[in-house]
């Protein structure tokens, strides 16, 4: 790497118009490498929105204890996901990272004290869809972990102290699935937009909270009895979604897209503000 690009990744941001976020569900680990209908919408988003200076991912693929950003100038391709073609795990996205957003990150965040990680890259959360957005991998992308010992509130307010990053070119991504119950594949429509009764009414109900604004009835997602439950088996594939959420700012407008069920128990329902 050159000293001037170097320079480029670690010098502070400057202030550019405000970024929107992205919440993407992001499916199947072989979307990577399809051409399908959700395919065609990562990238059609793409083009609607300015180009990034850097990319901050929060993705339901790493999962820590304690908050982590990573920090390393070259990050790999994690292949974190078994029994797909070689064609998938062949696939290299390879994006630089940068040092100086993962400082900048670090500096914004006083909820917790967060380390710098030189070990983990880029998961399938994170490279599987970005590589639909910038095929060219040539925006900087950085990785923020979820504190898999918190609660759905500390992970809200903590995303919320990252928002200026919006003013400076920062593209944020949560990246996960609304409805996310592996348990409960129909695996004979695996392809196929169904979805199960119950995955239909909680996605309903998600989304609805989610165009109103009502945030605070996201965050106690427990709260809204079996459906959800059957919905958000886990965590990690929702709380993604409270990240972008949270860096909503009044007067921002939302979107919804790929708002399609899949396999009876995922929805593919992405999210853009702003």
């Amino acid at each position: 790497m050159k000293l001037k690009d170097l320079n480029k990744l670690t010098a502070p941001m400057s202030y550019t118009a405000k970024m929107p976020v992205l919440f993407l569900g992001h499916g199947s680990p072989m979307n990577a490498i399809e051409e399908n209908e959700f395919v065609t919408g990562f990238s059609n988003i793409a083009k609607e929105i300015p180009k990034p200076n850097a990319i901050l991912c929060v993705s339901a693929h790493w999962e820590t204890k304690g908050t982590f950003v990573t920090a390393m100038e070259n990050p790999k391709t994690i292949h974190d996901f078994g029994g797909f073609p070689q064609e998938l795990f062949a696939v290299q996205y390879p994006a630089p990272g940068s040092p100086g957003l993962a400082e900048e990150t670090k500096s914004l965040i006083t909820k917790t004290e967060v380390g710098l990680d030189d070990k983990w890259g880029l998961d399938h959360g994170a490279w599987s869809v970005i590589k639909h957005l910038y095929p060219n991998a040539d925006i900087p992308v950085i990785q923020m972990s979820l504190d898999y010992s918190q609660t759905p509130r500390y992970h809200y307010e903590l995303a919320q102290q990252i928002k200026s990053l919006r003013e400076k070119g920062v593209l944020i991504i949560g990246s996960g699935n609304m409805v996310h119950n592996l348990r409960m594949v129909a695996w004979q429509k695996l392809n196929e937009n169904f979805g199960f009764d119950w995955a239909i009414e909680a996605s309903e109900k998600m989304k609805k909270y989610i165009l109103s604004g009502d945030h605070q009835e996201l965050i106690n997602y427990r709260s809204h009895g079996k459906v959800f439950d059957l919905a958000i088996p886990t965590p990690e594939h929702y709380l993604p979604l409270l990240y972008s959420l949270a860096l909503k700012d009044e007067n921002d407008q939302v979107c919804l897209f790929n708002d399609k069920a899949l396999a009876g128990s995922l929805t593919m329902t992405s999210v853009k503000i702003g």
